[in-house]
């Protein structure tokens, strides 16, 4: 057998030790603070033990202070596999947050409890971000217990905090540690398609804004007693979404290939019908190509807020929830082409380059210089009821990262 095939040979015949795992780690909710959890640390100390005791045991805990959780830090974990060459590594980076349950109508089991149907694995984080967590484990074990020597030194990044900001893990390591290189191979199985044709290079900038309008409350037979702080608020709200149409520029790359300026989340103002309400609170999510800087966008939503405030007499001030912006990782650069011969030796498809609109660590990465990618085969199941990951997804992505590890898709 060449190394390959005894790579994959171990990796596919340990499928039950992948649904032992993956139901160990769904049965510790590893929800952020900011969804009424208590941090990652249980977690991370059960994913600790199965390392250790499958022989994967050079473990580096990098952890990030946090008042917030009983533990008083959220872990972030480094597992290594030594390779020829530790010049240029491998990364996997999953993450160990999940997001809560839920409406739990929209399951059919208990969602920390996994079962096993139909050739699927059903329970919350079993595929966001459990399926690539536990395909690299398994990709860099079958080195271990073949004693076969990867081409490059695997390191395994186990973060925090991906679902709600990464303050505590990319962010966090990005700013505290030196870990990364230019030559590095950097995958993050963390988003795909059905089939594991498309890499994902390139993110639009992201902008979330929360606008608070105050006018004079009044009763609503009498409109010209106050100032309609909901009104102006619709108003502001319209002008914003027009900018789809002045930032009119388009990128094939990305689908929608369009910038989009939606108006989402909305407060409660009043509790009763006939109150002309004084304060109005609402969202928009602003998703911008590449190609306009989010400094423009802001100059652009200061213009029109304060157009609103001459026009309607009202005050208008505004938070950013969240704001991101990353150059692109180049289509030729060298993790495209080694993963994309991985993945088309695999699963035989011809994988291709693309943007989201969505956001992931990875723009952390390239934002620091590093080149980096997202890629898995999966259903995108995430976030919703009954999540699932398929059997086969886990197996064969978990070949293909061997297989990139091995250096077996270098030429």
């Amino acid at each position: 057998m060449t190394d390959r095939e005894r790579l994959d040979a171990d990796i596919r015949g340990r499928v039950r030790e992948m649904v032992e795992l993956q139901r160990a780690l769904t049965a510790v909710p590893a929800l952020a603070p900011e969804s009424g959890g208590t941090g990652e640390l249980e977690k991370c100390k059960v994913l600790e033990s199965f390392l250790r005791r499958w022989g994967i045991d050079t473990l580096e805990r990098i952890d990030s202070p946090d008042p917030r959780v009983p533990s008083g830090s959220r872990p972030n974990l480094i597992a290594t596999v030594p390779g020829r060459d530790d010049t240029s590594r491998v990364w996997v980076m999953t993450h160990l947050d999940v997001v809560p349950a839920g409406e739990l109508s929209k399951w059919t089991s208990d969602p920390w409890t996994v079962v096993e149907r139909d050739g699927r694995l059903y329970g919350r984080g079993v595929e966001d971000n459990q399926q690539g967590l536990v395909s690299s484990i398994f990709a860099a074990r079958a080195f271990v217990e073949t004693g076969i020597v990867p081409a490059r030194t695997i390191k395994l990044l186990f973060v925090a905090d991906e679902e709600v900001g990464s303050a505590h893990g990319i962010r966090y390591l990005l700013s505290a540690r030196d870990l990364f290189r230019k030559e590095d191979l950097i995958l993050v199985p963390d988003g795909g398609d059905a089939e594991g044709g498309t890499i994902e290079v390139a993110e639009k900038n992201l902008l979330w804004l929360r606008f608070h309008t105050r006018g004079v409350q009044a009763h609503g037979s009498r409109p010209d007693q106050g100032v309609n702080a909901h009104l102006a608020a619709c108003d502001l709200a319209l002008r914003i979404n027009a900018l789809e149409a002045a930032y009119d520029r388009r990128d094939p790359l990305f689908d929608p290939d369009r910038s989009t300026f939606q108006p989402t989340k909305k407060e409660a103002n009043v509790p009763n019908v006939n109150t002309i309400p004084g304060d109005d609170v609402f969202c928009v999510d602003c998703r911008i190509l590449p190609a306009y800087p989010l400094e423009r966008v802001r100059a652009d939503v200061a213009r029109i807020a304060r157009a609103v405030e001459a026009e309607r007499g009202v005050t208008i001030e505004w938070t950013e929830e969240q704001a991101a912006e990353s150059p692109a990782t180049p289509a030729d650069a060298r993790v495209v082409g080694v993963l994309s011969r991985a993945v088309r030796s695999v699963y035989g498809v011809e994988p291709r380059p693309i943007g989201i609109g969505g956001g992931t660590v990875c723009a952390s990465l390239r934002k620091a210089g590093f080149d980096a990618v997202v890629w898995s085969r999966m259903d995108e199941t995430a976030h919703q009821g009954d999540e699932y990951c398929v059997l086969e997804n886990l197996v064969g992505d978990a070949c293909v990262m061997a297989l990139v590890m091995l250096g077996g898709a270098d030429a």
